[in-house]
């Protein structure tokens, strides 16, 4: 139902989108500068009483910040003794209602979520502001599907169904989200706020916040105590890279975990992927050199290779004594090795031309026609001769 409620002469008020412990949030119109807006009403009688400076905190660290994934802070004033925040409108729904409508998202889906709302929490811890309570309900969705966080430096108490209580007192934040040093009561910093991003990015890849337990001093022990169940082990199908990186999202200790713009910048990269990185160069294995052979005592007989044959060396790949694995031709040999070597084969080619050529002159002294037995006839025992034919006798 419509409200003709005008707020600060300029802000009408339309119709409430959302309560919480503090206040309420109006859809409403910027009469003065023609456009729609969000107003957050601080409750008129709200018994908390550090509320209205905590409401004033909002306004004045929100204002600080000016980026495309925060929700941008326009005004902030009193009127009739309440509190109000202007703020631009986003155009969706926030995390908290497409869980429940959808369940669990892809991979894709809230790799991109993951990289614009942790470049939201870069730009506000580089104004040393953390945030404290990163949940689902506080991170919107606008009509393109860009996210921005909202509620900045808003606590929630135990009067908040989602709040956790400790011995020490209060905690600011949401015991399903909580950092472990914040459950020890130490400061909130950066690093509880990627913590926090951490079980909200686990929820929306698996449907379930990374610890549940019947109250919320026992989801503080589980915080402190136990590690997160890996998504893959409960069905989720999602790359090994974007796994590591998440769990290392929800490391126990505040140093162990990136950055909030180391984060976006990975998950903007598209790291999460696992795609393979060039791999270095390999180094280059040193040459294996044979070993130096002993001129006057060789272990073993070296066949004589035939002029222009090549020489193949086997040599062993370790000390161990075991046979060779490869074998490599040797390279040719070179100075006073040379010589000799080309010498001992100038000696060997003369030798073997004069023992050809001693067989040849022998040869043709015994089968001269001089020293033929072919045409000389048999002595005859009688002392005679004869052409004719031998006849018997009778």
């Amino acid at each position: 139902m419509k409200q003709q409620v005008l707020i600060a002469g300029r802000y009408r008020l339309n119709n409430t989108i959302g309560r919480g412990a503090m206040g309420e949030v109006w859809q409403a119109y910027d009469e003065l500068a023609g456009r729609p807006v969000a107003v957050k009403l601080l409750h008129a009688q709200n018994s908390e009483p550090t509320a209205a400076a905590r409401f004033r905190l909002e306004a004045q660290t929100a204002g600080l910040l000016s980026h495309p994934h925060v929700v941008g802070v326009l005004d902030f004033g009193e009127q009739e003794g309440r509190l109000f925040l202007v703020m631009e409108l986003v155009d969706g729904d926030s995390l908290a209602r497409v869980l429940a409508q959808g369940g669990p998202l892809p991979a894709e889906d809230v790799a991109r979520i993951a990289a614009q709302s942790a470049a939201g929490l870069g730009a506000a811890h580089e104004q040393g502001i953390v945030h404290r309570d990163i949940k689902p309900g506080n991170l919107l969705l606008d009509a393109d599907g860009s996210l921005k966080i909202g509620d900045f430096g808003i606590a929630h108490f135990m009067n908040d169904p989602s709040g956790a209580l400790t011995a020490t007192g209060q905690i600011v934040g949401t015991s399903l989200y909580i950092a472990p040093e914040r459950a020890l009561g130490q400061p909130a910093g950066p690093p509880s706020d990627v913590y926090s991003l951490g079980c909200v990015l686990y929820q929306l890849l698996t449907g379930q916040p990374p610890f549940r337990a019947g109250s919320p001093i026992a989801v503080l022990h589980h915080h402190l105590d136990t590690a997160p169940v890996p998504p893959r082990e409960l069905g989720v199908a999602l790359p090994p890279a974007f796994e590591n990186y998440l769990l290392g999202l929800l490391a126990k200790s505040p140093e162990d975990r990136p950055t909030a713009h180391q984060a976006a910048e990975w998950f903007g990269a598209g790291n999460w992927r696992g795609r393979p990185e060039p791999l270095p160069a390999a180094a280059p294995h040193p040459r294996p050199q044979p070993r130096a052979a002993s001129w006057d005592a060789p272990s073993a007989p070296t066949p004589t290779p035939a002029p222009g044959a090549a020489t193949v060396y086997a040599f062993p790949t370790s000390t161990s004594g075991t046979a060779p694995s490869q074998r490599t031709r040797r390279r040719p040999p070179t100075g006073v090795r040379a010589v000799v070597r080309k010498r001992s084969r100038a000696v060997g080619t003369v030798a073997a031309v004069l023992v050809f050529l001693a067989a040849l002159l022998i040869g043709m002294a015994l089968f001269s026609p001089a020293h033929s037995s072919a045409d000389t006839p048999a002595a005859d025992p009688s002392g005679t001769t004869s052409n004719s034919p031998s006849v018997p006798q009778p």
